[in-house]
């Protein structure tokens, strides 16, 4: 039962918030496109609920020269591919709002583990076993509020596994309400 209500929440709180959302969206697209070449957007292939890939939609943050598909944590030196509105967007998750569009097609939850990238085989093997790829993937998420990039794989993996486990209405408001704290105070975010 809970699934259908989620779904319908996830719509519901993307429209009530849309005159918030959108006019935030279109002055970081103007801020994207004027300080750095290369499009607005950055798409990844990204694992969703019981691994099926889609398009996952971010704001640039990223010089067009980066190396494809490489974590930026993997990368020799982040600092020379963040650019200076990216790093911004980045601290305080903005690049995260096209993610929104994802919630809205249905790739998405607002709430639920973040989407693994297509070639991180040792979070989806985690997961796995912890029943966590079976729930919706997530804006935001039980690991994301417990320490985000700052928190070693299997930590990530357990608080994906316990978010399976306790997923629920009263669980994902609680969630919700802690991430936009997190987002304010920029912590467990790491910008490079």
């Amino acid at each position: 039962m809970y699934p259908f209500i989620k779904r319908g929440m996830d719509i519901f709180f993307v429209i009530l918030f849309l005159p918030l959302w959108l006019p935030v969206m279109v002055v970081l697209a103007v801020l994207v496109t004027t300080t750095s070449r290369g499009g607005i957007f950055f798409k990844q292939q990204r694992f969703g609920k019981n691994q099926r890939l889609f398009s996952i939609y971010k704001f640039r943050s990223m010089k067009i020269n980066t190396p494809k598909d490489v974590p930026t944590d993997q990368l020799a030196n982040p600092q020379q591919y963040i650019t200076k509105v990216g790093r911004v967007l980045r601290k305080l998750s903005l690049d995260e709002l096209p993610q929104l569009i994802n919630i809205l097609k249905g790739d998405m939850s607002l709430v639920g583990p973040r989407p693994a990238l297509y070639n991180q085989l040792d979070l989806i093997a985690l997961r796995e076993k912890n029943g966590s790829n079976a729930v919706p993937v997530g804006l935001t998420g039980l690991a994301q509020i417990k320490g985000r990039d700052e928190l070693p794989l299997e930590e990530k993996a357990a608080y994906d596994g316990e978010y399976a486990r306790r997923m629920g209405f009263l669980f994902d408001i609680k969630i919700l309400l802690a991430t936009v704290f997190k987002a304010i105070s920029g912590s467990g975010v790491k910008v490079n």
